[in-house]
C-alpha cells in the first residue's frame, strides 16, 4: 500500500482568523508544542504562519505583539494537499515550491498538517531530522 499525507500528518491543526493579533498565533503555537498555525479568512484557509514569521516579521522588525497575522505572512502562494494524496508527491510539492509545512485540505477544510519533518521520520527514522523532529518538545 502507498503511504498517503493521512498515514504522517498532524490532525485538528490550529487556526486563527487573519485580523486576530500575532501575539494569539504565538499562544496557539506555545499551547500547543507547535511551530504553525493554519490562517482563515472567515473560516476559508488562506496560509500557514510560523514560528518564524513571527520571529523575523514581528519581532525583528519591532512590530506591536497585536499586529494582524495576516501582516506578518509571508508572500508566497498558498499550496495545500488533499490528505489521500501519496507521500511522494507531498514531497516533491514541498521541493517544486521551497515549503517546509502544507496545510492538508479536506472540502476545503483543514484537517491537517504535514511537515518536512514528518516525511523525514516516514522515510528514514534513524536520520537526524527524524530525531529532531520525533523529539518531545522544549518549551
Amino acid at each position: 500500500m502507498v503511504p498517503t499525507v493521512t498515514d504522517v500528518m498532524t490532525r485538528n491543526p490550529a487556526s486563527i482568523e487573519r485580523g486576530e493579533p500575532a501575539a494569539e498565533a504565538a499562544r496557539l503555537m506555545a499551547q500547543g508544542d507547535m511551530g504553525e498555525v493554519v490562517v482563515l479568512d472567515n473560516g476559508t484557509v488562506v496560509g500557514v504562519v510560523t514560528d518564524r514569521d513571527i520571529a523575523v516579521r514581528l519581532v525583528a522588525e519591532e512590530k506591536d505583539p497585536r499586529t494582524p497575522v495576516a501582516e506578518i505572512l509571508s508572500d508566497q502562494e498558498l499550496v495545500t494537499v488533499p490528505p489521500d494524496m501519496p507521500l511522494t508527491q507531498a514531497a516533491g510539492m514541498m521541493r517544486l515550491h521551497s515549503v517546509h509545512r502544507l496545510p492538508v485540505l479536506e472540502k476545503g477544510r483543514a484537517v491537517g498538517i504535514i511537515s518536512l519533518g514528518d516525511l523525514a521520520i516516514e522515510r528514514d527514522e534513524t536520520s537526524a531530522l527524524a530525531d529532531i523532529s520525533a523529539a518531545e518538545g522544549n518549551a
